[in-house]
Parts: C-alpha cells; structure tokens; sequence
C-alpha cells in the first residue's frame, strides 16, 4: 500500500472520528460530565501524550518573540474553541454541530481578508453570505423541544463562536507551523491551555462522581482525548506529508455526512427539513468560499 494511499486513509480516519464525537460526547453531558470538566479532561490528556510523543521529535527552543502568539494561538485554539463547541453541543444537538462546525473555511476566508489583505472574489463573497443565511436559518428556526438540548439557538450561537475561534487560530498559527515542528508547538500549546482553563473548567471536574460512573463513560471519556485530540492530529500530520493542504481541507464536507449518519443510526437526534436546508446553504457557502479558481491562460 503506497504512502499516498495511507494518507487519505490518515485524513478519512481523522474525519471519521470528528463525525461521530458530536454524537460519543454528547453522550455523556451533562449527567456524567458537564462540558468544561470534559475540557479539563481533554486539554491535561493531551497534554501528556503531546509531552510524552515530544520525544521523538526535534530539540526545539521557542524564540522570545514567538510566545505571545503561542498564547494568543492556545486561548483562541485550546480554550474559546473547545469550551465554546462543548458547552454549545450539551445545549443543542449532534445534527447541528457537524453541520455548523464546517463553517471555519468561511471564518478563515473572512479573517484572510480583514488582517491578510486576501481578496475575496464574487464566487467566494457569495460563499460567506450563503453560509451565513444557513447558519442563521438553524439558530433562529432550527429550535425543537428536546430534554437533551435545553437551548438550542444559545448552543449554535456557541458552534459559531467555536468555528470562528478556531478560524483565527488557524490564521495566528500559520506562521507558528511554518516554523517550528508540529510536536514542538503541540507541547506548549496544550501545556498553555492547561494553565488559561483551570480557572474556568476544575470546577465541574472535581463534580465528577468517578466511583459511581459507568464503565462505557470511562471509553467515552478516553474517545475524546486519545481519539477526537491527540489521534485526529497525527493523522492529519501523517496525511499532510503526501496530500495538499487543500485536499486535506476538503474533507471537511464528509464530516457532516458521518456526523448526521452516526447521529440517526443510533437515535440520537434527527433530521427535519430546517436541518437539511440549513445544511445544504452551509455547504454549499463552504464550498464556494473556499474553492481556489484556476487562473486564466
């Protein structure tokens, strides 16, 4: 089997597992662990095994004038992002997450534009206003009454913030990558977030009742911070060594599809005709903004 071929399957896995941890961690909010515990949880995880993988990378040592930006990079990419989708995804639901959480290219399009000078074209300025109108078709018509999603529209007003949290890590960070290997900045990035979440999440991590917890809670709870964490990111690491940016990028369109798909099989949330002409606009705006036109010859 070629490296090429192991790297879709590297990317496809990554995506597999985003898809179904809308629905896995869910799963388990807030009975057994309210969402910033789950934070807590999965920032002080990762940061052991990114310490511990660190290893077997480089020696690296971060210039004085680079860890203002890892701190930037952690609040906006380890603690807004991951406290903004949880909380967001106990509030609403798993259907809406993976349809939302698509709506990062269109940030980075955004951000691109504002602090980049990146020119936005028509085909990508009607991407961002098609995305929106379908963000704003799930907040404000996509309510149900569900005991499990308590606040929907507060919840996807949350998915929003997490998507564009993460769109302007991911512009911060650029240079970061450029620069210092993955496992390096991996390290400090969690380690920072350890130090800017406590505050917010150990709280809601000592109520959790570990003794009287079902053993299935103990794998989900694992899921989160080996698999949706730590794992996702060596595949994508593995898979941007043979595939484009942008190939690995468009993988962000199957993620609802496993996301819905996983989220229905196993009764956790449905499908409404809201939700599907929602979703298309976001996919469809997704698309567009981020599609790269090929220049003329």
């Amino acid at each position: 089997m070629s490296k090429r071929t192991l790297a879709f399957m590297a990317a496809i896995g990554a995506t597999l597992i985003y898809g179904l941890n809308h629905t896995i961690a869910k799963g388990v909010m807030p009975t057994y662990v309210k969402p910033f515990g789950f934070i807590f949880l999965r920032v002080v995880g990762a940061t052991i095994l990114f310490w511990g993988i660190s290893f077997f990378g480089p020696k690296e040592n971060i210039e004085k004038k680079d860890w203002g930006r890892l701190l930037v990079c952690a609040l906006l990419g380890m603690s807004i992002n991951m406290l903004s989708f949880f909380k967001g995804l106990e509030l609403s639901t798993p259907i809406n997450s993976s349809v939302l959480i698509t709506i990062s290219p269109i940030i980075v399009v955004l951000l691109s534009f504002f602090f980049l000078r990146e020119r936005i074209t028509f085909n990508k300025g009607f991407g961002i206003f098609l995305g929106f109108v379908g963000a704003l078709v799930l907040i404000l018509f996509g309510a149900e009454i569900r005991q499990d999603a308590p606040n929907i529209p507060l919840g996807n007003t949350l998915f929003l913030i997490n998507a564009t949290a993460y769109g302007a890590y991911l512009i911060i960070a650029k240079k970061l990558v450029e620069k210092y290997h993955p496992f390096t900045l991996m390290k400090w990035l969690f380690l920072m977030a350890v130090a800017i979440n406590f505050p917010i999440t150990f709280s809601e991590f000592l109520e959790i009742e570990w003794t009287t917890m079902p053993l299935w809670v103990y794998g989900v709870i694992a899921f989160v911070i080996i698999g949706t964490t730590f794992m996702t990111y060596l595949f994508n690491i593995f898979a941007m060594t043979e595939l484009k940016a942008s190939t690995i990028g468009a993988f962000i369109y199957v993620q609802p599809v496993f996301g819905i798909f996983f989220a229905m099989a196993t009764g956790k949330d449905q499908l409404t005709l809201v939700k599907v002409l929602a979703g298309s606009l976001v996919l469809l705006g997704v698309y567009l903004a981020s599609k790269r036109l090929k220049p003329s010859p």
